[in-house]
């Protein structure tokens, strides 16, 4: 297997590493997914494999010195990350209550477009996720420091598409789940996934005040 090949493993085992553990951004993919159907789901799967592809990037280009710079930033961000997350969790909340998302939800009130830039947004609050692509990349020792421009560019594809497929793959679960699912099971796993991630927010949040 060539450079370019090996690369394109690595990437997608890195990119898979960052993705797949469950958390937040994974739970409120599946939610806007039941909620909205597949394709807003996929696009704000999208939108979290974009910010984990331009944080490949950032490492496979110049990752010791971002995580280095990043270091003193690190509590401020968690903060950032806990509240950002608290606040999405408050705000799925009150629409369940206020029932502003329907059994059979439209574009308009979950537009696909808006939905792939929050979810970019949502994910790139947390640079922190440079720091694990280049402690993978560090780890991998010299041969994967002294990649080639072309090997990096596959190490970089490789983790995007990595990440893209395991985004998808929720929001298939998601689209399929809400598609079978009463109005009331729907209510109950929406609400049940927001009370997750603002679980999640807080554990983030007093973590990076402990």
């Amino acid at each position: 297997m060539g450079p370019g090949w090996t690369a394109l493993v690595e990437g997608g085992l890195a990119g898979y590493g960052i993705a797949i553990p469950v958390g937040a951004v994974a739970i409120l993919i599946v939610n806007t997914a039941i909620q909205c159907g597949f394709p807003t789901g996929f696009m704000a799967g999208a939108g979290a494999a974009t910010a984990d592809f331009i944080y490949a990037l950032i490492a496979s280009l110049a990752g010791v010195a971002v995580a280095a710079a990043l270091e003193p930033f690190a509590m401020p961000l968690r903060i950032a990350s806990g509240l950002v997350l608290m606040a999405l969790a408050v705000v799925g909340l009150i629409g369940v209550h206020n029932g502003s998302i329907s059994a059979s939800a439209s574009t308009a009130e979950c537009p696909p477009l808006t939905m792939y830039f929050r979810f970019l947004g949502i994910t790139l609050i947390n640079p922190l996720t440079v720091v694990y692509f280049t402690a993978f990349i560090l780890g991998r020792g010299t041969a994967a420091l002294g990649y080639s421009p072309f090997a990096n560019a596959a190490f970089v594809l490789g983790a995007g598409l990595a990440s893209l497929s395991w985004q998808s793959l929720l929001a298939a679960l998601g689209g399929l789940a809400g598609r079978h699912l009463t109005a009331r099971f729907r209510t109950f796993a929406t609400v049940s996934g927001n009370l997750l991630v603002l679980v999640l927010g807080v554990r983030v949040l007093v973590g990076a005040l402990a």
